[in-house]
């Protein structure tokens, strides 16, 4: 995605010492349901925030040490950090966990031409599964945005799909998760290792391995899902 709008360069210059970048946006149509803004007036456009690989990480974790007692930690650096930036550039920033809530996936398969794995997670072409998005910024008037090419899914030429069977409880079987079956097995000590190391299924996934998340990062994941 490429923006032909010059605040998008500001914003870039803010999110860069967070590891962070704009992940592409859209001026609201008639038909997508535009968010109000704080002061009541629907939002014209929207700029998603997101990130490729480990790049937040140590940005995170330093905060995370500073803070150390958050219930909810990336959520609540997430929200410092681009609240702060939504503010300097005009905007106002939004969250997928505030309610009501936002359709964000939908949001991320447009501005990127993204789908989704059979794991349910959205899978980038370069990054595959090691990538996600943390907010959103709001704006009054319109940004103009250059069309994004067309891309491949990278699934659809992927025959053996693996992803589906490295599960050691079959959780996934292509079109649904079974989140209580996956959270009791990582409650017993054969599940430590999924807890140790990540998700044995997304790491399965051939796309992008090479940008997984350092072993740091994917405990924390794992942990906040086991006792979500």
């Amino acid at each position: 995605m490429t923006f032909a709008d010059p605040i998008v360069e500001q914003i870039t210059a803010a999110l860069e010492p967070h590891g962070l970048v704009p992940r592409g946006g859209f001026v609201f149509s008639a038909g997508d349901g535009a968010p109000d803004l704080n002061h009541g007036v629907p939002a014209q456009s929207v700029v998603l925030v997101g990130h490729f690989g480990s790049s937040i990480w140590p940005h995170f974790a330093a905060w995370r040490r500073e803070h150390p007692d958050s219930a909810d930690p990336l959520d609540a650096w997430s929200k410092e950090v681009l609240t702060h930036i939504a503010g300097d550039v005009g905007g106002q920033a939004v969250f997928p966990s505030d309610r009501p809530y936002l359709p964000f996936q939908q949001w991320a398969k447009r501005v990127e031409g993204l789908s989704a794995s059979p794991l349910g997670m959205l899978i980038h072409p370069e990054f595959g599964l090691w990538q996600a998005f943390r907010g959103a910024i709001l704006f009054s008037r319109p940004i103009v945005f250059s069309s994004i090419a067309s891309i491949d899914h990278p699934c659809d030429s992927c025959v053996e799909k693996p992803c589906l069977h490295a599960c050691p409880v079959d959780a996934f079987d292509g079109n649904s998760f079974a989140v209580d079956r996956c959270r009791s097995y990582l409650a017993t000590p054969e599940g430590q290792p999924c807890l140790d190391d990540g998700c044995l299924a997304r790491l399965a996934c051939p796309v992008g391995r090479e940008h997984a998340y350092v072993q740091d990062q994917q405990r924390f994941h794992m942990a906040a899902f086991a006792h979500a």
